[in-house]
């Protein structure tokens, strides 16, 4: 059962790759990319994404730019912000640009889940 399509985006590979797991247990269709460049050629390719996890800090193209180039070309993705740098600022910024939800690292599954699920059903 296939509960939604998620893209994991994230510099750290093996957090990528435990919480890929995690989350295919549970029945979402989980893939993830290390860089932002990445994430926009997946988006460009047309490949279906219901929802992005986004960490915050990343080299060269951090997640602020992520969440500002997806509002500069209209890029109509859900986004949760996933990050171990989890400050009431950060957590405004991102929400302002577009962030549906706001986790810090190291995170709790159940509530990940919980934030998905609610993120999903949100028109």
């Amino acid at each position: 059962m296939n509960l939604g399509s998620i893209v994991i985006v994230d510099d750290d590979k093996n957090l990528c790759k435990v919480l890929a797991d995690e989350l295919n247990e549970v029945g979402y269709d989980t893939s993830y990319v290390t860089d932002a460049d990445s994430l926009f050629s997946l988006i460009e390719s047309g490949r279906e994404i219901d929802l992005i996890l986004l960490d915050l800090k990343m080299p060269v193209k951090d997640g602020f730019y992520v969440l500002a180039r997806m509002q500069r070309d209209k890029i109509e993705k859900k986004v949760i912000v996933l990050t171990a740098y989890s400050d009431l600022k950060s957590a405004m910024e991102s929400a302002k640009m577009g962030a549906r939800d706001f986790i810090s690292k190291p995170y709790d599954l159940d509530e990940l889940i919980i934030s998905i699920r609610k993120v999903l059903q949100q028109e």
